[in-house]
């Protein structure tokens, strides 16, 4: 029987919500506050967290982010309730880390069906990366010391132009990619046409594997930002590679609890960071993720409207404030355009 904790400083809402879960066959848990939905979380680890955004001392939005950075509760689901039917409430629930966000009063089906979507989304990647293989002696099976890279020699590369999608938003997924050479980006296209990069990968990363362990259409497009090599892995190819190969699994395992991390930290410093902040962020991120190990200063080739679509701001903006960097010597800005970190230092103190 699945645990939810249920955070409500309202008692008559916890009332409600804890019969509409009974009802349901849900085991619950209660807390009248955030600080103690946080100790609870802790100490019981349910598999679902539902709590209103308003609540007494800690606020959902606190108690979200604070869970979502305790390595023991950072992979539980959370449910937001909020009491506005505003967009601002919702973009700031999801901004988070939250996994859905209802408006109350709540409907016990329009609840039970979020819990359902949620829980069969975990269940999708359980079952693809936490299986356990066992012969008919009980013995484990032997992991394969195969490396990722032998076992996608037998699979014809592809080559990819720079600026060349890969994959587009509500395409269902019949491959997963994986990078031999190059880079790409991840990005989604806001209603009024602007884009947010929200993935950012290089060589010896997977590419597409969310929607085929959600089974769900790509939620982006991916688009290459150089010259790349990228093998196209058939979906049944992949998933019995990662049932059989233990590298593949433990690789993805990884990646998938650092893209969750990165994401989060990149929503909640749209939502919350000052522009400098935004952009800096944007600099470090991808020096983090492209500099080479050769000793020499870090340098972007990319232009404005891709870098301003890492920040999560407008082109004008960001140039504004990469003058700014220049002027204060932690940035310089070549003749070619491209721009190199002079002082890494400084740019992380302005993230802190």
């Amino acid at each position: 029987m699945k645990v939810i904790l249920i955070v409500e400083g309202n008692k008559s809402i916890a009332k409600n919500l804890a019969e509409m879960l009974v009802l349901a066959n849900y085991k619950t848990l209660e807390a009248t506050d955030g600080h103690q939905g946080i100790e609870i979380a802790a100490k019981y680890k349910p598999d679902l967290i539902i709590s209103n955004l308003v609540l007494p001392g800690i606020d959902g939005l606190s108690m979200v982010h604070i869970i979502r950075h305790d390595p023991e509760t950072q992979t539980i689901p959370v449910i937001l309730l909020t009491p506005n039917r505003n967009l601002d409430d919702f973009r700031k629930a999801m901004d988070s880390g939250a996994n859905d966000c209802l408006a109350l009063p709540i409907k016990s089906n329009e609840l039970l069906n979020a819990i359902e979507n949620i829980f069969r989304m975990y269940n999708a990647i359980k079952k693809h990366l936490y299986i356990e293989y066992t012969r008919p002696d009980n013995l484990p099976v032997p992991v394969s010391n195969q490396t990722i890279e032998k076992l996608t020699l037998n699979i014809n590369t592809t080559t990819y132009q720079k600026k060349t999608v890969v994959y587009k938003q509500g395409k269902r997924p019949d491959y997963v990619y994986y990078i031999v050479k190059g880079k790409v980006r991840t990005y989604k296209v806001h209603e009024e046409g602007r884009q947010l990069v929200i993935g950012l990968y290089s060589s010896g990363d997977f590419l597409g594997y969310n929607a085929l362990f959600e089974e769900t259409p790509y939620k982006e497009i991916a688009e290459t930002t150089e010259l790349s090599e990228l093998v196209c892995i058939p979906r049944t190819d992949f998933e019995n590679m990662v049932y059989k190969n233990q590298t593949v699994a433990n690789k993805l395992l990884k990646m998938l609890a650092k893209n969750v991390t990165e994401h989060e930290q990149q929503l909640i410093g749209n939502a919350y960071n000052t522009l400098r902040k935004k952009v800096a962020g944007a600099l470090i991120s991808l020096e983090k993720k492209y500099k080479s190990d050769n000793g020499q200063r870090y340098c972007i080739d990319m232009s404005r409207n891709d870098i301003a679509a890492i920040a999560g701001t407008a082109a004008e903006s960001l140039i504004r404030t990469l003058n700014e960097f220049k002027n204060e010597e932690m940035i310089l800005i070549r003749k070619n355009h491209n721009i190199e970190i002079v002082n890494s230092q400084k740019l992380h103190n302005l993230v802190r």
